[in-house]
């Protein structure tokens, strides 16, 4: 899957499932090219989001909201997910 691809798929997701008030979304893949377990076919995202709605619950459970709606693009595509919520 080609990054460009990946973010919508991961905006979309995000935005169909919470309220967000501001959504960025960084290919950060380049932090893991001199990695033993490299793949180019996955991804480190970092996703830096907006949301009173995420603010109003815990971090952990905010973080596991977002896991779960993710999960298939985390399975398939994404190596490390670097999340940030304000």
């Amino acid at each position: 899957m080609e990054i460009n691809n990946l973010i919508e798929i991961i905006e979309e997701k995000l935005k169909k499932n919470i309220k967000i008030e501001n959504l960025n979304i960084e290919d950060k893949s380049f932090l893991h090219k001199k990695h033993k377990n490299f793949n180019k076919d996955k991804f480190h995202i970092k996703l830096d989001i907006i949301s009173f709605e995420l603010k109003q619950i815990n971090l952990v459970e905010a973080n596991k909201r977002i896991h779960k709606i993710l999960k298939k693009e985390i399975k398939d595509f994404i190596h490390s997910l670097q999340i940030k919520i304000t």
